[in-house]
């Protein structure tokens, strides 16, 4: 077949069209025939009253016309002049855990929607327990358990979906990956979950975060869909002991060994469901006109709601096509489809066909996007492992939706059934050469690590925005852009790291471990820091390079104390950053390693040791002119100094830390994100050295100027602590007012508060009532 020659000028798609129909001598009855688009709408396009077409029909089209790779791209380019360019931009405000949008033509399962509607409004409706605790019961659970493509997840969406209004906290889905070879564990799902309610809990053990994770479910009145669970041990810690939080569970295993749940089964549907299902789907009258055939197609797929989607998906870009002809070709596909995990050959058949049916460009990304290691995956990451250009993946992947290959999972971003992927797999083995697999996976690695790396370094001084690049695809104008997308893809950015480490690129394990430390700080609760950083002290050690290895043996220090706890491999890791340091003569890490000595020290009261690493850190910062450093060290000895005893030297390095931030010698120097956070640290650290000094005025003073600072970061315990210290220092002060006032605010504050907090809070506001305040005299 020859490539059609480009219509002069610039035509329009109908244009094009009728120009390609023309060239094949076919009529539009006989396109409609051959393509399975109506003649109707076949000349609605070519006079131009159907402007934008959907990708799907296009495709159709073009295989009736017989179209070239050529000139069915030309066609599809015609189609999408109106359509405006894309770029895309991760959105940091939404949780990564929110609920994917609901089906809008979701029908059938009656049965099973009110038993989970009742469960759902006994716990929309459960008491809040009282100050005792008194009347507090467990939430309840649902498991929805099935076959694969029975509309488990769909179901529980459209659950949480109905009673968003009962729910004000909102609602969350969490994919186990229970069929992986490497589930999510339970401890992996809080770290997730209390991320994705913004509480800080990477400072605390496992059994520390799983008992913040109940006190926070707790005071939440929120849905959670834990999906795709494979075991008991995965969901049992998950399930919250008392609040307002429904679960529900979905697997392929009924998950016997749970007790106190409330089993909900899926079936296949009914044939009613299923004609019901698609007649939603293929909605202009071909249902109702051919219900033979539609009881055929319907069985066909063996009533899965999954298989219906495709094949209904499939039909409904083809209005010209009879009902029964597309039960013919399924049936006809059955007989050479290769058997997935599903075990049934006629939901496979489904699959098939509409795989057989894309225009070779879908097909192709259809098979690579089964490389995406992650569980969802955006525009740009598509682009990259299809090798195309934003908007021609915006066509390919709207093509994948709309054959229902692909389905939305939240803010833009992809995601595949899982027996979807299973099949994607099996055609990437059977039709994609090991070098093309290999040159698409390694192009991705080298994308999403180039721009892990660029989103990590506007945390760190000295880097900030990123010169212009149009190779990164992605908006990074702003910090909150920049952790956007380094939570999004954190699934695939770590495959692609876990990689680079097998591949033996060492250099670039360390460029990567190194982009990421200042916005580690930033995402302390992330859970694979540890992974991170030994794997880049293994690979830095593999370089010969004792500067790069002391840095991240000295960010493992970190990892290892703020992360997990682990004092004495935190303290033996920085003793070998300072070794390494020293043998090589370089000051910087010197510096570095005598600051994570010192902060380690302070952390077991061994506070003389403690000042001294800091003090010591301090003066090889000042030698090295290291404007960041000495500011870092400088703030941990404000407190390791007061707790030493020695209050006016506190005071005195507080003022040195907030002269340096004003100096306009430093104005260049110091990013306006470091300047505010190394001033908001300085002022709560120096806050506690007043407090416990009985300097009221100055504790009021400083903690007004911060007190709302805290929790606009997050950083709600502090927060909390910010407004009971104020108030307990007004209340030294006899302002009675203004304390009670600091108090109520306590009580009202936003996001996971410690009840010890809350309590005093409330016993503070209690005393002043009566007239008998007491506020403490020591704080910490």
């Amino acid at each position: 077949m020859n490539q059609v020659a480009r219509v002069p000028g610039g035509s329009s798609f109908g244009r094009l069209l009728r120009e390609l129909r023309h060239s094949r001598g076919l009529t539009m009855e006989e396109l409609a025939e051959a393509s399975g688009v109506s003649g109707r709408a076949i000349g609605d396009m070519e006079r131009g009253r159907s402007l934008r077409p959907h990708r799907g029909t296009v495709t159709a089209l073009a295989q009736g016309l017989r179209l070239d790779d050529a000139a069915h791209d030309e066609l599809l380019a015609a189609a999408r002049v109106a359509r405006p360019a894309a770029k895309a931009s991760p959105s940091a405000k939404s949780s990564p855990y929110a609920l994917p949008r609901g089906v809008r033509d979701f029908v059938g399962r009656h049965a099973e929607l009110a038993e989970l509607r009742a469960l759902a409004q006994r716990a929309a409706e459960e008491k809040e327990p009282d100050e005792q605790g008194r009347g507090a019961a467990a939430p309840p659970v649902a498991v929805v358990f099935g076959a694969p493509g029975s509309g488990k997840t769909t179901l529980a969406v459209r659950l949480a979906e109905e009673f968003a209004s009962s729910f004000p906290d909102g609602g969350f889905l969490l994919d186990m990956r229970g069929l992986e070879e490497q589930p999510l564990s339970a401890e992996e799902a809080v770290l997730r979950l209390l991320g994705a309610w913004d509480v800080h809990a990477a400072h605390l053990s496992a059994e520390e975060r799983l008992a913040l994770y109940h006190v926070t479910t707790a005071g939440l009145r929120a849905v959670l869909v834990l999906d795709n669970a494979g075991s008991e041990a995965q969901v049992r810690p998950l399930l919250p002991r008392e609040g307002g939080v429904l679960v529900v569970v979905t697997s392929r295993r009924t998950l016997a060994g749970l007790e106190s749940v409330q089993r909900v089964e899926l079936g296949a549907l009914t044939e009613q469901e299923s004609t019901s299902l698609l007649r939603a789907i293929v909605s202009d009258g071909r249902v109702d006109a051919e219900l033979a055939a539609a009881r055929s197609v319907t069985e066909l797929c063996g009533h899965l709601p999954l298989a219906l989607r495709v094949a209904a998906n499939w039909a409904a870009t083809r209005t010209n096509w009879s009902l029964r002809r597309l039960a013919t070709r399924l049936a006809d596909e059955d007989r050479r489809l290769d058997v997935l995990s599903a075990g049934d050959l006629r939901v496979n058949s489904a699959f098939s066909l509409s795989y057989s049916r894309l225009a070779p460009g879908a097909a192709r990304t259809f098979r690579l996007l089964s490389l995406v290691p992650g569980g969802d995956f955006s525009m740009p990451l598509a682009a990259v492992l299809a090798g195309v250009s934003l908007p021609d993946a915006e066509d390919l992947l709207e093509e994948l939706l709309e054959a229902g290959l692909l389905m939305t999972s939240r803010d833009d971003r992809y995601r595949f059934h899982d027996l979807l992927r299973l099949y994607a797999r099996s055609r990437h083995r059977t039709e994609e050469s090991e070098e093309e697999s290999a040159a698409a996976g390694s192009r991705l690695r080298s994308w999403l690590l180039d721009t892990a790396m660029v989103a990590g370094r506007w945390y760190e001084p000295g880097y900030g925005a990123p010169p212009p690049d149009t190779s990164c695809l992605v908006s990074l104008d702003d910090p909150e852009q920049a952790r956007g997308w380094l939570k999004a893809e954190a699934d695939n950015w770590l495959a692609a790291f876990r990689e680079a480490v097998e591949c033996g690129e060492h250099a670039r394990v360390t460029e990567v471990a190194g982009a990421m430390h200042w916005f580690s700080e930033n995402w302390v609760s992330w859970g694979h820091w540890t992974e991170i950083y030994e794997r880049a002290a293994q690979a830095s050690a593999a370089l010969g390079d004792p500067a790069v290895e002391a840095s991240h043996r000295s960010y493992l220090a970190w990892v290892y104390w703020q992360c997990e706890r682990r004092h004495d491999e935190a303290v033996a890791a920085a003793t070998s950053a300072l070794g390494l340091a020293t043998a090589c003569g370089d000051v910087v890490q010197q510096a570095q390693a005598h600051m994570y000595l010192g902060w380690l020290q302070a952390a077991v009261d061994d506070v003389s040791a403690a000042v001294h690493n800091l003090l010591r850190a301090m003066e090889l910062f000042a030698e090295a002119d290291e404007i960041g450093g000495y500011l870092q060290a400088a703030n941990v000895n404000i407190t390791v100094l007061r707790k030493a005893g020695r209050v006016q030297d506190a005071i005195e390095t507080y003022g040195e830390v907030m002269h340096a931030l004003a100096d306009p010698r430093n104005h260049d120097r110091i990013a306006p994100s470091v300047r505010d956070i190394t001033a908001l640290i300085a002022t709560w650290h120096v806050s506690f050295v007043h407090l416990n000094q009985g300097h009221w005025r100055e504790a009021v003073d400083v903690l007004r100027r911060i007190r709302g600072q805290l929790g606009a970061r997050g950083y709600h315990r502090a927060a909390s602590k910010a407004h009971l210290y104020l108030g307990h220092a007004l209340a030294h002060l006899g302002d009675d007012t203004e304390a009670a006032v600091e108090y109520r605010v306590v009580l009202t504050l936003e996001g996971p508060i410690p009840p010890a907090i809350v309590e005093e809070a409330r016993a503070s506001l209690d005393a002043l009532a009566v007239g008998r305040p007491a506020p403490p005299t020591r704080f910490e």
